[in-house]
């Protein structure tokens, strides 16, 4: 998985939000962080334009639901998709996040 990753701090320098609203959002899945070399850390593509990119608070509720870890979610949006084509958060960066959606919805049953 070959990901370009922020801290947290550079999360809320993009978003012009403080670092406690970042944390917030983390707590609340509004965002997705993984821990690494005990930092926080985000993948660039889920922040785009001063914002978290569309569609990926309600996606990261879904594969909660579905029964996925941060971890495995983390995984799965970064995992080749050749149907897609590309990664699940590719296509999300690029709006196709319907498409997203429906292949993690599909993963609950």
């Amino acid at each position: 998985m070959s990901v370009d990753w922020l801290t947290l701090p550079d999360v809320a320098d993009r978003l012009g939000v403080p670092i406690t609203r970042v944390r917030q959002m983390v707590r609340d899945r509004k965002l997705l962080a993984v821990r690494s070399d005990g930092v926080l850390r985000v993948p660039v593509e889920f922040v785009q334009d001063g914002e978290i990119v569309k569609g990926l608070p309600g996606l990261l509720t879904v594969l909660a639901d579905a029964g996925f870890t941060d971890e495995e979610s983390m995984e799965w949006l970064f995992r080749e998709d050749p149907t897609l084509p590309g990664t699940p958060a590719r296509a999300l960066a690029e709006n196709r996040g319907r498409e997203v959606k429906r292949r993690a919805q599909a993963l609950a049953f």
